[in-house]
């Protein structure tokens, strides 16, 4: 369990003195009565899912992951590892007092957890006194998974905004398109291969090559990784591997990530957005397909799986490259529970991708390829100067004073 959440690199407010110990330093959102507002929220915790929530504030939903989302209205919202969200949020109190901004672990024993919450403060600028009282509560579904799951089923994508668009092969009729291959991806419990502890999809644990995939390419190096990834879960032991799943560039490929896990699970697929046309509880069979939306699924790159549950994802395989495709959850990922998809244009050869900058890290087979490097100091600090009150961001602090993100 973390020691807590923070909310833009801070503690939470002293809500309570016996959870919350005094002197932390903690967030302020100063706003102004009657504005309406855009609020990112990024859930970059390693492990966790959590639930926002602005007290006597409904959020609306407008955008995720870069597509604009059918608008609704929600009083609080989950958002899983990796996972980035905006709404529009108006300032229609009456400044009573201040309000709280909530962030709390979900999917976990709450009561439990309940020392690890982010808590911000909401501060108009004609405010009339402190926040006090209890925080609001979190939604109370957790023993019920179908009222949970109702939630990322409303998402939908707005398909009247413009914008950038998701636009397989011409058109927005991608539940028409004639899927190429179909991959079922199955996670478990993590296992013992070899006397360690490791995490598999399809029974494969993924292991880090020693020469980069691409440069291995590049160099005809034999040997570096296996274009064998299996299109469903392996019948025999689990192994460790290097396996990528061997994609068709151009392909219009259905993914199912089945979730046989005892924990909630974030996806990421790097490289591309794709479309999540379908969840629910149980194993994934080929009558699911019925239940698809294929009209107005929302387009992301990180998607989240239910413990026990499937999710279904399209994707249009237009952007040539080595893709990878992860659980969020760093105690599963860093275990091997990842692959890579290898997508090349056959016509063109790879030469639609850009080469290795100069100062490529040579390792592995390429080891002695490898040039002396410069030291360059980043001044990236000062790039997100002056949209700091639009953005929440909410961190899993591990122990104390320490991040990871």
């Amino acid at each position: 369990m973390p020691d807590g959440v923070l909310i833009n690199g801070k503690g939470p407010y002293r809500y309570n003195t016996t959870l919350v110990p005094d002197g932390i330093e903690y967030e302020t959102i100063n706003v102004d009565p009657g504005k309406t507002y855009r609020v990112r929220v990024h859930n970059v915790g390693t492990s966790t899912s959590l639930n926002f929530r602005i007290q006597n504030h409904n959020l609306l939903l407008v955008e995720t992951e870069g597509h604009y989302t059918s608008q609704q209205n929600y009083t609080s919202f989950e958002i899983h590892v990796g996972q980035s969200y905006s709404f529009l949020v108006t300032m229609d109190q009456n400044a009573s007092s201040d309000y709280y901004i909530v962030a709390s672990a979900r999917f976990v024993n709450e009561s439990f957890w309940q020392r690890v919450t982010g808590v911000a403060i909401l501060h108009y600028s004609n405010s009339k006194g402190a926040a006090s009282g209890p925080l609001p509560e979190a939604p109370s579904d957790i023993y019920n998974q179908w009222a949970a799951m109702t939630q990322p089923r409303s998402i939908r994508q707005n398909t009247s905004a413009s914008g950038a668009r998701p636009n397989p092969q011409g058109s927005f009729h991608y539940g028409s398109i004639n899927i190429t291959d179909t991959y079922v991806l199955r996670s478990l419990p993590p296992v013992t291969i070899d006397g360690k502890v490791r995490a598999t999809l399809n029974g494969i644990s993924f292991v880090k090559p020693e020469t980069p995939i691409r440069l291995a390419d590049k160099y005809n190096v034999k040997g570096a990784y296996k274009l064998d990834f299996p299109n469903t879960p392996l019948t025999r032991p689990p192994r460790t591997d290097r396996s990528l799943i061997n994609a068709t560039y151009k392909g219009f490929i259905e993914i199912i990530l089945q979730n046989n896990d005892t924990k909630m699970q974030s996806f990421h697929m790097d490289g591309y957005s794709f479309f999540v046309v379908g969840m629910d509880f149980g194993i994934w069979t080929e009558s699911n397909r019925n239940s698809y939306n294929k009209w107005d699924a929302i387009s992301k790159c990180t998607t989240e799986v239910y413990p026990g549950a499937w999710t279904a994802i399209l994707v249009s395989l237009d952007n040539v490259g080595v893709w990878n495709l992860r659980v969020e959850n760093l105690d599963r990922w860093y275990l091997g529970q990842e692959t890579y998809m290898k997508i090349v244009n056959p016509e063109e050869n790879g030469d639609t991708e850009m080469g290795p900058p100069d100062n490529v890290l040579y390792c592995g087979a390429l080891q002695s390829k490898q040039k002396a490097q410069k030291r360059h100091h980043s001044s990236a600090t000062s790039l997100v100067t002056g949209i700091w009150n639009l953005v929440l961001t909410l961190v899993m602090a591990v122990s104390a004073g320490i991040l990871l993100c």
